[in-house]
C-alpha cells in the first residue's frame, strides 16, 4: 500500500493540471501542434501544462472534460483529509434532506427481504399510515412497474417511492391471508426525519433520550423531549449518543447548553485561516443541575464527541461506554456554480480542556478508515486495557481528572461489546432475516390478543416470550434449512427472545416499544442505573 500512495497523489495533481491544459488548449484552438507555455503564463506547473496541452490535441482517444472534472474535484478534496469531500448534484438532495429533517415521499420504513420490498412500519402520521399500509405488507408493483423479484436495491426503492409533495403513486400490496393484491392510491407528502429516536421514563426518576444525529431539527426535538420528561418528574437523564455520527456543530452546542451553568466553554474551533472561536453556555437551559449520564461507543463521532467531551471536561456527568470514533475536524459546505457542493475542512474543534480528539490520519491513506475495524482485532472493544492512550496528550478536567486527546473520547466507565448469545446458528438466522419474517406472521395472527396492551410500558412489563413462541420460531428456521445444534440454540435463546419481543413491540408502538424491550438487557443502561443509585461513585 505504501508504494501506491505517491502514485495516487501524483495522479490527482496530473488530472487537475490536465483540466487547466485542456482549457488553455481550447482557448488557443490550434490542433495537432505543440504549444509552448511560459513559466509566467502557467504558474507553478509549466512542464505539466506543456505536456498536457499536447496530449489534448494528440492523444489517441477523446477526453470527456465533464466527467474528468468530477473525478479531479473529488480526488483533490479526498487527498486533503478524510472528511473533505465533493457532493455531486444527484447526491446533494438526499444529504440535504437528511440534515434538514424531512423529505417527500410515501412514508414507510422498509427492508428488502428475499428480493421483495417489505414494510417494516409506516411512519406515524405519514400518507401510507393514513391509507392503511401495515407492517409486513409486501410491495409487489409501483404503478405499472413490477418491483418484486427484480433485484431492486435500497437506492432503487428510494428513487421509486420518493417524489414531490402532491404527486400520486399506486401501490399493489401483498398482505398475509389476503388472496388478491391490494391497491393503495397514495399522495406523497412531506415526511419528517427525526433525530430523536425515542424518549421515555425508565422509572419514576430516570429519563432516557436517544439521539441518532445532529440535524436542523435536533434542538427542537431534544428540548421537546426534555420538557416532556421533566413534566413527568425526571431528575436523572440517560442521554444515548451511541452510533450517532454527528452533524451540525450548532445542534451539539445547543444541546450542551441545556446542561452547563452560564459562562462555561462548550467547545472552541481554530484553523489556519479561521480565527479561534469559543462557544460558551448561556443562562438558558432545562437540566443544569440534575444527574446526567452520556452513553457513547465507537460509532459516536463529531458532534456526539463535542457533547461527550464538554460534559466530561466539566465533570458535569458520567460518560459510559467505549472510545468514540475520533473526528475533530470541522467542515464548511460550499455550493458550486452547477449546483453541486463540496465540504472543506477549515478548522479543528477542541474540548474545554484543550483536547483535539481527532485521531491521526495520513493523506490518501486507507488506514484512517480501517482503524475502526482494527479495534475489533486488537481487543479494544472487549478490554479497557487495550485502548491506545497517547500519554503526551494529557489534559485535566475541571476537577483535575486526567483525560487524553489524540483519538476520541474515552469513557469514565468502560463497558465491553456484548457478545452474549453468539453462535453460528444465530449468524445464519440473522443472515436470512428470519426474525423479521417470524414477527410479521406472529403479529398478524395475534393482533387481537396483542391489542389488550394499552401502552408500550404495559407491553414491556407484562408480555413474555414463552417456550411455545420460541419453539415455533425454531421450527420456522428448520423449515428454511437453518439447522443448529441443541447447544447453539440454547446459547442464543435469550438473545433471540429479547429480539422477538422488541420487534413485536416496534410493530405496535414504533421505536418506544423497541427500545423499552432492548434496553432492559442493555449493559450500559444497567450500569447507568446502578451508577445513579451509587452516590459516592457517581
Amino acid at each position: 500500500m505504501q508504494n501506491k500512495k505517491p502514485y495516487i497523489k501524483n495522479r490527482f495533481l496530473i488530472l487537475f493540471s490536465l483540466i487547466l491544459g485542456i482549457y488553455i488548449g481550447k482557448q488557443i484552438s490550434v490542433p495537432n501542434q505543440y504549444i509552448h507555455i511560459s513559466d509566467n503564463a502557467s504558474g507553478k506547473f509549466p512542464k505539466l501544462l506543456e505536456l498536457l496541452n499536447y496530449l489534448e490535441f494528440n492523444y489517441v482517444d477523446s477526453i470527456n472534460l465533464d466527467s474528468l472534472q468530477e473525478e479531479v474535484i473529488a480526488s483533490t478534496l479526498e487527498s486533503l483529509d478524510p472528511h473533505s469531500s465533493y457532493i455531486p448534484i444527484d447526491e446533494l438532495q438526499d444529504i440535504t434532506e437528511s440534515m434538514q429533517g424531512n423529505f417527500e415521499g410515501i412514508g414507510v420504513q422498509f427492508q428488502i427481504i428475499k428480493d421483495t420490498i417489505v414494510v417494516i412500519s409506516p411512519i406515524s402520521g405519514g400518507p401510507s399510515q393514513k391509507k392503511g399500509i401495515q407492517a409486513g405488507d409486501k410491495i409487489i408493483k409501483v404503478d405499472s412497474m413490477n418491483v418484486a423479484g427484480v433485484g431492486f436495491t435500497n437506492k432503487d426503492v428510494l428513487k421509486t417511492l420518493k417524489g414531490d409533495k402532491g404527486t400520486q403513486v399506486l401501490l399493489f400490496i401483498k398482505r398475509k391471508n389476503v388472496d388478491r393484491l391490494l391497491e393503495f392510491d397514495i399522495t406523497r407528502d412531506k415526511i419528517p426525519i427525526t433525530s430523536v429516536d425515542v424518549s421515555y421514563m425508565v422509572n419514576n426518576q430516570v429519563g432516557y433520550i436517544k439521539v441518532n444525529r445532529f440535524s436542523g431539527t435536533t434542538e427542537e426535538e431534544f428540548i421537546s423531549a426534555l420538557n416532556d420528561l421533566n413534566s413527568k418528574g425526571m431528575n436523572k437523564l440517560i442521554l444515548d449518543l451511541r452510533s450517532n455520527p454527528g452533524g451540525y456543530l450548532s445542534a451539539a452546542i445547543n444541546m450542551v447548553d441545556e446542561f452547563l451553568p452560564k459562562g462555561k466553554t462548550i467547545v472552541y474551533t481554530e484553523g489556519a485561516f479561521r480565527n479561534k472561536q469559543i462557544y460558551k453556555s448561556s443562562n438558558y437551559g432545562r437540566f443544569k443541575k440534575e444527574k446526567l449520564i452520556v452513553l457513547i461507543d465507537e460509532g459516536s463521532a463529531s458532534a456526539s464527541e463535542i457533547v461527550a467531551g464538554a460534559i466530561q471536561d466539566h465533570d458535569r456527568g458520567a460518560i459510559i461506554g467505549r472510545r468514540t470514533f475520533g473526528k475533530g475536524l470541522v467542515q464548511e459546505q460550499n455550493q458550486m456554480s452547477d449546483g453541486a457542493a463540496f465540504r472543506l475542512t477549515t478548522a479543528r474543534y477542541y474540548t474545554p480542556s484543550g483536547r483535539c480528539i481527532q485521531k491521526p490520519y495520513t493523506k490518501n491513506s486507507d488506514d484512517y478508515h480501517k482503524e475502526s475495524l482494527e479495534r475489533y482485532s486488537n481487543g479494544e472493544l472487549y478490554h479497557k486495557d487495550s485502548i491506545k492512550i497517547d500519554n503526551s496528550l494529557k489534559f485535566y478536567t475541571h476537577e483535575g481528572r486526567e483525560v487524553y486527546g489524540g483519538g476520541g473520547i474515552s469513557p469514565d466507565y468502560f463497558i465491553p461489546l456484548d457478545t452474549t448469545g453468539r453462535s453460528d446458528w444465530l449468524f445464519n438466522v440473522l443472515a436470512e432475516n428470519m426474525i423479521n419474517t417470524f414477527i410479521f406472521d406472529y403479529v398478524d395472527l395475534h393482533r387481537k390478543e396483542l391489542s389488550k396492551y394499552s401502552s408500550a410500558a404495559e407491553f414491556d412489563d407484562k408480555f413474555k416470550i414463552n417456550e411455545r413462541i420460541f419453539n415455533n420460531f425454531v421450527e420456522l428456521t428448520k423449515k428454511q434449512g437453518i439447522n443448529g445444534s441443541a447447544s447453539e440454540i440454547e446459547i442464543s435463546k435469550d438473545w433471540i427472545n429479547m429480539r422477538i419481543k422488541a420487534l413485536i413491540a416496534r410493530q405496535l408502538w414504533n421505536d418506544e416499544g423497541f427500545y423499552r424491550a432492548i434496553n432492559n438487557h442493555d449493559r450500559m443502561i444497567v450500569k447507568a442505573l446502578d451508577l445513579f443509585n451509587n452516590k459516592t461513585q457517581y
